[in-house]
């Protein structure tokens, strides 16, 4: 998860994940209580550490909340700074739909099903993007892109069509930026992989654009890959709803299942 989990975050986020409490059995342990102890009473599994999950458990992720609506033209690029004001996670069977489940939860809007895709990759990103955007042009979504990016996925026989770049200016009839068609609310989905960070890239122009109109804005090849898996789960099933106490009771089950067919 990071190299510095929070006692405010990221525990909070296995616990809910393991149905471990892990706060009170680390308070507990602190004030001399045995490990084993805490097992006899249930308050950590019988066998294991509580980070390995038996076959069949809920996927979780975990999405940060960055509040970039309410500052206007910064960049979305992410750095070193923490930018995040909190956190939320989404929780089923697979994968796709528990990343769903955390964009929906992070983000006014969550996922598209469908619309228009615009994509522009730095060059060390496009050939991983070939597969995800293809499944992303099969799963409905119209394809724009700027020129470079637009002639590598015409090469692997991904239909396209062509946006000018914002530098360029509008066309001689009139052809619209890549700015203007995400503030007209043409576009809605956007994968920009940054070239660099700084007001003058086409890039920052792009992801300003698309916190304006509210657009998701996916800056990661593995991010577009997740997204698109999500998109994927939302067109083929309804998400469910469940508790966590609910979430929790069927972790215990699986893992007493678990114990039982092992012999312990």
């Amino acid at each position: 998860l990071e190299a510095n989990p929070r006692a405010s975050r990221t525990v909070p986020f296995v616990s809910k994940a393991t149905a471990v409490p892990v706060a009170k059995a680390a308070a507990r342990v602190m004030v001399g209580e045995s490990i084993a102890d805490l097992r006899a009473e249930g308050i950590l599994p019988a066998h294991g550490d509580g980070g390995s999950m038996p076959h069949g458990s809920a996927i979780s992720v975990k999405e940060a909340v960055l509040p970039f609506g309410r500052f206007h033209g910064v960049d979305t690029v992410l750095g070193p700074e923490m930018k995040s004001t909190g956190e939320v996670m989404g929780i089923d069977d697979s994968f796709g739909t528990a990343f769903a489940k955390s964009q929906d939860a992070a983000f006014s809007g969550g996922l598209p099903m469908s619309g228009t895709a615009f994509v522009s990759l730095a060059n060390r990103d496009k050939r991983g993007a070939i597969f995800p955007i293809k499944r992303l042009s099969d799963l409905g979504f119209r394809i724009v892109a700027t020129a470079g990016t637009a002639a590598v996925l015409r090469r692997n026989g991904i239909p396209v069509d062509e946006l000018r770049k914002q530098h360029e200016g509008r066309g001689p009839q009139g052809e619209p930026t890549t700015v203007d068609a995400i503030l007209a609310g043409e576009i809605q989905l956007i994968v920009n992989t940054p070239y660099g960070v700084g007001p003058r890239l086409d890039g920052y122009e792009i992801r300003t654009a698309a916190v304006i109109r509210g657009v998701p804005c996916i800056t990661t090849v593995q991010g577009l890959a997740a997204a698109v898996q999500g998109i994927d789960s939302l067109q083929h099933e309804e998400p469910g709803v469940r508790t966590l106490q609910e979430h929790a009771a069927d972790l215990n089950r699986l893992r007493a299942a678990a114990d039982i067919e092992e012999g312990r």
